[in-house]
């Protein structure tokens, strides 16, 4: 069985601030070689009763153990977003079995929103706008073409440029879950 057989491709997350709004969305497409695997899996969900939003890229297994240790974090630093992306990130450089993860984690609130990998690199972007996966530079590119030339929110950004994404990227799909931040 070829390397390229075994390698699990998958995921466009894009996470969008604009106008006091916050929407994180991702595809639900996962494949394995030439093979379309899944087609409808949860790769975003809400954290911290639903003040943050957090959504995956890589490894099913990393992510979720990302997952994990970040709302760990989250619980020791309540509704400090900043504080646990730092601590998870340097825990995971320190730790020998957490920095060979394969796997991003998108996570954003109305003030902040992040990039950490498992490697333990975290990037917090200049425009409030994120992407990860196979898709993600398209996703990317097409948010923020949207946000320069439209009056479009938050979800309506995330819905459109995840769907220019699923068109254009063979490990993406249109089968698509958009969250929001709760307003208050």
């Amino acid at each position: 069985m070829s390397r390229d057989f075994e390698r699990v491709r998958s995921t466009t997350i894009l996470a969008v601030r604009r106008n006091g709004q916050v929407a994180l969305g991702g595809d639900g497409q996962v494949t394995v070689g030439q093979t379309v695997m899944k087609s409808n899996a949860q790769k975003v969900r809400t954290l911290h009763g639903g003040k943050l939003l957090a959504g995956f890229a890589g490894a099913a297994a990393d992510a979720f153990t990302l997952f994990e240790k970040f709302e760990e974090k989250l619980e020791r630093y309540p509704g400090n977003l900043q504080r646990a992306a730092v601590e998870l990130a340097k825990d995971c450089r320190s730790d020998r079995v957490l920095r060979r993860l394969e796997a991003l984690l998108a996570v954003t609130d109305r003030q902040h929103s992040f990039i950490i990998s498992g490697t333990g690199d975290i990037i917090e972007p200049d425009d409030g706008i994120l992407a990860i996966g196979s898709g993600g530079p398209y996703a990317l590119a097409a948010s923020r073409a949207l946000v320069e030339c439209t009056d479009l929110t938050a979800r309506e950004i995330v819905e459109r440029a995840l769907t220019i994404a699923g068109e254009i990227c063979i490990h993406t799909n249109t089968q698509l879950s958009i969250l929001e931040l709760k307003t208050d």
